[in-house]
């Protein structure tokens, strides 16, 4: 069985794609518009980057800034849209006004997805409660990874969570994949590798001349090489 690590990258567009995949990147977060963190690509967007390279994408679920489901028959439409272009991995996650998870507009928009796998994002990290959230996402359909930090404030202040976390794996709501990141740097990975997480997400980490120049792919040779130890 294969041990090898994860490695996911954000990408903007088919330039960051091809980069990603030349430089080792297994799977990528398909999004537009980093100033809001992230918000669902053009169908176009999509299209052309899959058309690019192999490797797995996960397509971004979000219309707007922050957490809030927004219009949940849109984000119902534009997951339908995504399916009929050919998406058949997603990232997606709502929380409630109270910082508890929207189950009504997860459980609509996974309806949509019919199965597909999908990704519960960093909405976990402002959520009032992490372990609520889990036992109450468990049994939705397709849900295998939780993208956190472990800590609205980034990996450093989150390790501690990521770690209790990655101890309770397969007790019920800890099921799920902890694909790590937000403030990600490589001196995390010995310590999140030692206690068995196995999955790493990194978006300004491969770009060393920021967000308006596209991936390089030496950038993520270098996770690559630091994941394969």
């Amino acid at each position: 069985m294969s041990t090898r690590a994860v490695l996911e990258v954000i990408a903007l567009g088919a330039e960051d794609a091809i980069a990603a995949q030349a430089g080792g990147a297994d799977r990528l977060e398909v999004v537009t518009d980093i100033a809001a963190d992230g918000l669902t690509p053009p169908i176009e967007t999509f299209a052309a980057i899959r058309a690019a390279v192999d490797i797995d994408l996960r397509v971004m679920i979000r219309l707007a800034d922050g957490f809030a489901a927004g219009d949940t028959h849109r984000l119902v439409r534009v997951a339908g849209e995504l399916r009929t272009a050919g998406a058949n991995q997603f990232v997606l996650g709502f929380l409630d006004p109270d910082g508890r998870v929207d189950l009504d507009a997860v459980e609509r928009v996974v309806a949509e997805l019919d199965g597909c796998a999908w990704t519960f994002h960093r909405a976990i990290d402002r959520a009032a409660d992490r372990d609520a959230l889990r036992k109450q996402l468990a049994d939705l359909p397709g849900l295998d990874t939780y993208l956190t930090a472990g800590s609205a404030d980034g990996v450093d202040d989150g390790l501690p969570a990521l770690l209790r976390e990655a101890a309770l794996h397969g007790e019920p709501g800890y099921e799920q994949r902890i694909l790590v990141g937000g403030g990600l740097r490589l001196d995390h990975v010995p310590t999140l590798r030692a206690a068995g997480v196995d999955a790493f997400h990194i978006g300004g980490a491969a770009r060393p001349d920021g967000w308006t120049a596209p991936v390089s792919a030496s950038a993520v040779e270098q996770w690559r090489a630091v994941l394969d130890g």
